[in-house]
């Protein structure tokens, strides 16, 4: 589905990708780990189209080099940012909206997208005319998920969605995680809980100081010694139940 090719970016004098490659295949869990500053943040934003590169970027086929980030958008890339940045003046059920406004959807359409984010995350349904600055953490990353989703994306990028949050609302991101990937969703996750990171990815890589360094199975990074003394030492023994 996506194709990298020996991507750079520079921000100034400062090269933040040096010659990165990956690939994520259709209804993979790609997870990318690394330490604060290696780059993870910056290749999710030149998926997106957020950061100009060098180097070539492919999606289903077709260069997306050139193509602006709201078109992007259009061809079924969603970013989830880290930090979430929802709206925060507009209610929960507009943040929503606003996810699907380019696909101009029918009213019956968007009723049957918004009942199937609600399902897949109940406390939003309850705060839907809430608005969204009022939100705890947790509730406000449930609702930035939601709000890609209801874009209906072939590809979902999700950077760092633990990030500042409870263990118990880490898990159930981790399985909100897990049921769309049953459902076939082809997600980039870029996760500072690496141990729950890789044990629901299909595959995984390691960039640090903005260099691709490791790649293989996400069990076969979860067994690396190098990765375990870099990664794995500061989180939990154990993943969150499926």
């Amino acid at each position: 589905m996506l194709n990298i090719e020996h991507i750079s970016v520079s921000y100034g004098a400062v090269r933040a990708l040096r010659d990165v490659s990956l690939t994520i295949g259709e209804g993979e869990v790609v997870t990318i780990i690394g330490g604060n500053g290696a780059g993870k943040s910056t290749l999710m934003r030149a998926i997106s189209g957020l950061v100009s590169v060098d180097g070539a970027i492919t999606f289903q086929g077709a260069d997306v080099v050139s193509v602006p980030s709201y078109r992007r958008i259009g061809l079924g890339i969603a970013h989830v940012p880290e930090g979430r940045q929802v709206f925060p003046d507009q209610t929960v059920q507009d943040n929503l909206l606003l996810g699907a406004y380019s696909l101009g959807l029918d009213h019956q359409q968007l009723s049957a997208d918004l009942d199937r984010y609600y399902d897949l995350f109940p406390r939003l349904r309850e705060r839907c005319n809430q608005f969204a600055g009022t939100l705890s953490g947790g509730e406000q990353q449930m609702l930035a998920i939601s709000r890609a989703l209801m874009g209906r994306p072939k590809l979902l990028l999700l950077d760092e969605p633990s990030l500042g949050l409870a263990p118990l609302i880490v898990a159930e991101i981790f399985r909100i995680v897990r049921r769309l990937k049953s459902s076939g969703m082809t997600i980039l996750l870029v996760e500072q809980m690496a141990h729950q990171a890789l044990a629901v990815s299909d595959r995984a890589y390691v960039l640090e100081t903005g260099q691709i360094t490791l790649e293989g199975s996400g069990r076969e990074l979860l067994t690396s010694e190098s990765v375990k003394q870099a990664y794995l030492g500061k989180v939990g023994k154990t993943p969150p139940s499926s």
